[in-house]
């Protein structure tokens, strides 16, 4: 199937993206190129060498020709054995260098693009394009190119040592080579997309066997494991299937390609040997004609490969510059201002949002938080609550509407400015494998261990601290997973205290703790809530009896606000929720509390 001119556009920019890595190294690229090619020409000349020890040696007892022609071999062989060395090491150096580049702009751009990507991404197949995919892609942009180009030296310098030793036994054992270079085109055209598809196999199995391995507590709670396997052999024989493909193709060709060398010796021999015999060409020049010939042997093998391993580093780079390129909805502008002694007013005006363009979410919201005021969302599970929370840090774009801090419209600040007086602390307590004085002072490297300490003792978290033999310096494993969810969330929130945020997001912040931490925490939270404005998301009502103002959400949109007392008086939604959670609980504090007066 013919390739169409989008396709070979497309993977012209993709190679030359990928070899704009090495721009930065020209010294060391210089220097390996140019051992290649001292390397090349001295490969080029050992043949005429022999050749010349032939006609004046051998033929004519002349063992002084013998000499010199084995000095100057040996000499040849210490200069490519310098050469070499050089064109080894930094060709290598190269590939790891571009590597390192590579992955670090991968990782920036995965670092820098928005909650919505993510929300989409697959963490597996993020992992795959950054290990895999790159690897791939290392040895071609530096050893590998750099044999290409000696591939293409070799054979340029042996068509022409050939025609100076005979044009027409050169033409008749070149014949061939035509033909061998259509049919390693083609081979490229062919297994380049097989490449890819099986780089994004491999991608699969590594999704599957990521999201299997993060999930095993409930696959094995849940008695999945067969399913788990079963799925995980589907996966993985697809990938095998296709490698399988592609050996299969390679064998079909690999044979021909070394089929066509032999057919050029052949037809030399067949026509050299008469005009040997007849005087026409010397006996060295026909074995020079011969020794040229097995030298284009492996460079039209190692081509085969380059084309190989070529078409397998385009497919996979083509994988990440397709991360790399993801357009990134959240960014700052150009004339982007930074936010500075923010006091935490916050205005949503006519927000209407939702995370896909087909879906609403949040249905022109409009309120006013005042610096230091204790804000509550309430109101049932998609309601809208955790969205509002996710849009004032800009973690995704609102198109409809205006979100302001001080009077700033969060689309004109730094984002960095803008998230540095946001804290919050998310549903999803996600601890990093490392320290609890680690994982607290992450949002504040700079942290003294008292601060850690203080922040820890205000979240509730001291004393569950100090009873871990190595206290603060207790590592919590991957994700937390030796900590309680109430442990967890307890250092989360003292993560976040830590950073002394103007406004404070609590997403659930307590939905993990019992009763009675709880209410400790609640306590703590009361003292230090005072003089940042804090927004509060809670599933149970009474976290949120004592704020300032209390959003009440249904379907997206704010169907009532006002004060707890407010709210009850108003025999809507509130009330309901109220009288389905608190109602018993006050009435039974009313009596016991009468029942001691």
């Amino acid at each position: 199937m013919p390739l169409s001119r989008g396709f070979i556009v497309d993977k012209k920019q993709t190679y030359r993206r990928l070899l704009s890595y090495l721009k930065p190294y020209r010294k060391q690229l210089g220097i390996a190129y140019i051992g290649m090619l001292f390397g090349t020409v001295s490969k080029l000349i050992i043949p005429r060498v022999v050749a010349w020890a032939i006609d004046n040696g051998l033929t004519q007892g002349n063992a002084n020709a013998l000499y010199q022609a084995g000095g100057i071999i040996l000499v040849l062989a210490v200069i490519s054995g310098v050469v070499s060395f050089l064109y080894f090491y930094y060709g290598h150096w190269l590939s790891h260098r571009v590597a390192y580049a590579f992955r670090n702009d991968f990782y920036k751009s995965v670092q820098l693009l928005p909650f919505s990507f993510h929300d989409r991404a697959k963490t597996g197949d993020l992992m795959s394009r950054a290990t895999s995919d790159i690897t791939e892609t290392e040895w071609f942009a530096g050893i590998r190119l750099a044999e290409l180009v000696s591939i293409a030296l070799t054979v340029t310098g042996t068509v022409i040592a050939m025609m100076a030793t005979d044009v027409r036994l050169a033409l008749i054992g070149l014949a061939p080579i035509p033909i061998l270079a259509y049919a390693t085109v083609r081979f490229g055209s062919i297994v380049r997309p097989m490449f890819k598809q099986i780089q994004e196999q491999l991608s699969d199995v590594s999704s599957t066997m990521q999201e299997s391995i993060t999930g095993i507590r409930v696959v094995k709670a849940f008695g999945r494991e067969p399913y788990e396997l079963a799925k995980f052999d589907k996966s993985n024989d697809n990938w095998y299937e296709g490698r399988v493909g592609l050996v299969t193709t390679w064998a079909n060709n690999w044979p021909f390609f070394t089929f066509l060398v032999s057919v050029s010796i052949f037809l030399i021999l067949l026509a050299g040997g008469p005009m040997a015999i007849r005087g026409e060409v010397t006996i060295g020049e026909l074995t020079a004609l011969i020794t040229y010939i097995l030298m284009l042997q492996a460079p039209i093998q190692g081509l085969g490969f380059i084309v190989n391993l070529a078409a397998t580093a385009g497919a996979a780079a083509g994988r990440v510059f397709e991360i790399m390129d993801e357009e990134n909805e959240v960014k700052d502008r150009p004339n982007a201002v930074t936010l500075e002694n923010v006091k935490g007013e916050v205005l949503f005006n006519h927000v209407t949002f939702g995370y896909r363009p087909e879906q609403t979410i949040l249905r022109d919201v409009t309120f006013h938080a005042k610096p230091g005021e204790k804000v509550a969302l309430v109101g049932p599970t998609g309601s809208g609550k955790s969205t509002i929370t996710n849009l004032l840090p800009r973690f995704y774009e609102q198109k409809v509407g205006q979100i302001l801090v001080d009077g700033h419209d969060i689309r004109d600040v730094t984002q960095e400015s803008l998230r540095s007086n946001v804290g919050a602390v998310l549903q999803d307590s996600f601890l990093f494998s490392t320290t609890i004085a680690e994982n607290i002072a992450y949002g504040r490297r700079t942290a003294s261990r008292e601060e850690i300490i203080e922040a820890a003792k205000a979240a509730q978290a001291h004393d569950f601290i100090m009873r871990f033999p190595n206290g603060y310096d207790t590592a919590v494993g991957e994700r937390g997973v030796t900590l309680s969810g109430g442990q967890k969330q307890r250092i989360a929130i003292a993560r976040t205290l830590l950073t002394d945020p103007a406004i404070l997001i609590l997403d659930d912040a307590t939905s993990s703790v019992d009763t009675e931490t709880e209410h400790l925490i609640s306590l703590a939270l009361q003292k230090l809530m005072e003089g940042r404005t804090t927004f509060i998301i809670a599933q149970r009502l009474l976290t949120v009896k004592n704020a300032d103002k209390i959003l009440v959400l249904d379907d997206g949109a704010i169907v009532e606000r006002g004060t707890h007392d407010e709210l009850l008086a108003q025999k809507g939604l509130y009330r309901e929720i109220y009288d389905l959670q608190l109602k018993d609980q006050d009435e039974l504090a009313a009596a016991d509390v009468a029942s001691r007066l």
